[in-house]
């Protein structure tokens, strides 16, 4: 099993694939694996790297002073370990702050960034509305069912729970996340934590890597103005909104992110190549 030292404990991670290098940075309360929608199909054309963040899954590491700087720099030197000299980097919620300080800590080791329902700070993920309070109190009181119903609302709209069946999409979902949808990681109380201190917004114009920001129209937790304001405060970003998404965007509409995805990947490594062979022609005049 692939796992690699950190401080006082092991990070778990997986490789998977061929041609340039893919780092997948997971949210709160979700091993790795989550990402397994999008590294089934990347794979064919990336390596795709997906870890679980210490203190989750297979990963144990010091959690007693959790920060997301912590976190990435665990990402940053798992890139290391693994020899990339640079890679995209794909954060989804809590992963898409972490992505931002890893082009922010080490802007050369960053191809690209892609920010999936995410924020400018940790705080906006951390706000109390009468929405968010509601949801929070049911994925915690009831029976076992009612509680993994309740998860399923934050992660998806209303729309795709009427037309599936939801125990067994709680079932399927669990098995991505790496846990029982009724039932919380104790890790993932001093992740929340983590994300509410951490906020780089007057840094964002510093980051260098091409930036795809993406939303989904009825997120509860990463709003789609948070995704508009993240883009605006990055140079250069684009941004695109799924329609009819939710929070779970990368389970419910896979297709749709991988398209997005290849084709930020894909213009990106068309750049690189551009310049590569702007420079080859350069030296040789």
């Amino acid at each position: 099993m692939p796992y690699m030292k950190i401080s006082e404990g092991v990070l778990y991670y997986e490789v998977a694939g061929a041609g340039p290098p893919v780092l997948f940075i997971q949210g709160a309360g979700a091993i790795g694996g989550a990402w397994r929608p999008q590294t089934d199909t990347l794979r064919e054309s990336f390596t795709c790297v997906t870890f679980d963040n210490r203190g989750i899954g297979q990963s144990i590491g010091d959690t007693q002073a959790l920060t997301i700087e912590q976190m990435a720099h665990d990402a940053l030197a798992l890139s290391e370990e693994l020899g990339l000299e640079s890679a995209h980097i794909v954060g989804h919620s809590m992963g898409g702050l972490i992505a931002q300080e890893f082009a922010l800590a080490a802007p050369r080791r960053a191809r690209s960034i892609a920010l999936l329902c995410t924020f400018t700070h940790g705080k906006e993920a951390a706000r109390v509305s009468f929405g968010t309070l509601c949801m929070g109190i049911g994925t915690h009181f009831g029976s076992l069912t009612s509680r993994r119903k309740s998860f399923l609302k934050i992660l998806f709209p209303q729309e795709c729970l009427g037309a599936t069946d939801q125990n067994d999409l709680a079932q399927r979902t669990g098995a991505l996340l790496g846990r029982d949808l009724a039932t919380s990681p104790p890790i993932l109380w001093k992740q929340l934590a983590a994300m509410r201190r951490f906020d780089r917004t007057a840094d964002l114009g510093n980051i260098q890597a091409p930036t795809m920001v993406v939303s989904a129209q009825y997120d509860p937790i990463a709003l789609p103005r948070f995704g508009r304001r993240l883009a605006k405060e990055i140079a250069g970003s684009r941004y695109v909104e799924i329609p009819g998404a939710s929070h779970g965007v990368t389970i419910q509409s896979p297709d749709t992110v991988n398209d997005i995805l290849q084709l930020h990947f894909d213009r990106v490594e068309q750049n690189l190549l551009h310049a590569k062979q702007a420079k080859r022609g350069t030296s040789n005049d």
